[in-house]
């Protein structure tokens, strides 16, 4: 709150307890009105630091602290009369040095310097200023765009949601290409040569020999082509088992 601002207020507050004469004769005497910047211990006090006006030993009015500016109408309680009695400011914990008398439709601007010690002993009360009432200034520009805050921690982690529906059933795979003709296997092995065949029958005996020895040596020779025939034989009949056998 700016000294301007602050002097608006004040006159505002004044013009609004100028009331008609008739009303004021019916309505208790209106307030003293107080405004001004505040400090405690040379500082100037924080942002909602309470500034009480005392009247008695009580509590007459109280108002927070704004940008180091204070503001407050101080009305008469029903019952009491103020009229010229002492005002004393607290600011926080602090004992203001400056003092002031109430009077109906009183007050101004009055700047107060608390301390948390005693106040200086040269202390002395301050009359009564006089109401100042001026035109209400133009309205201040806003401030700026305060930064961004710290973002928060991340939360905790949540709990794992329940297992989904199964999938339907994938489509079938495409067939697969048709194999090349295998190669042909190795050749077996040669089997086993088969058993003998039978001796062929006796052939039919040769005519008869003729006599003395020419007949024993045509009977001998026809025994001999005989027995070749029935070699051959049996050696044609062996290859022959031995083919099949082979097959």
């Amino acid at each position: 709150m700016t000294k301007a601002k602050l002097v608006a207020l004040i006159a505002v507050m004044v013009m609004l307890l100028a009331l008609p004469a008739m009303v004021l004769a019916q309505a208790p005497p209106r307030p003293a009105v107080f405004g001004g910047s505040a400090t405690l211990d040379g500082v100037t006090a924080a942002n909602g630091t309470v500034v009480t006006a005392t009247i008695d030993g009580l509590s007459a009015a109280t108002a927070t602290v704004s940008l180091g500016q204070y503001a407050f109408a101080i009305p008469q309680r029903p019952g009491l009369s103020y009229a010229g009695k002492e005002i004393t400011f607290k600011v926080g914990t602090g004992m203001a040095a400056e003092k002031a008398t109430w009077t109906a439709s009183g007050g101004g601007v009055l700047d107060l310097n608390a301390t948390t010690g005693p106040p200086p002993a040269t202390a002395t009360p301050i009359p009564p200023l006089a109401p100042v009432v001026g035109e209400v200034g133009p309205k201040g520009n806003p401030g700026a765009k305060g930064d961004p805050g710290v973002p928060g921690p991340a939360g905790a982690k949540g709990n794992v949601g329940d297992a989904g529906a199964a999938g339907a059933a994938g489509a079938a795979g495409a067939k697969g290409d048709t194999g090349g003709k295998g190669d042909s296997g190795a050749s077996g092995v040669p089997g086993a040569a088969g058993t003998a065949g039978a001796a062929g029958s006796v052939g039919p005996a040769g005519p008869a020999g003729a006599d003395g020895e020419a007949a024993a040596a045509s009977g001998g020779l026809l025994g001999i082509i005989g027995l070749i025939v029935a070699v051959v034989a049996l050696i044609a009949a062996g290859g022959a088992i031995m083919m099949g056998g082979r097959r």
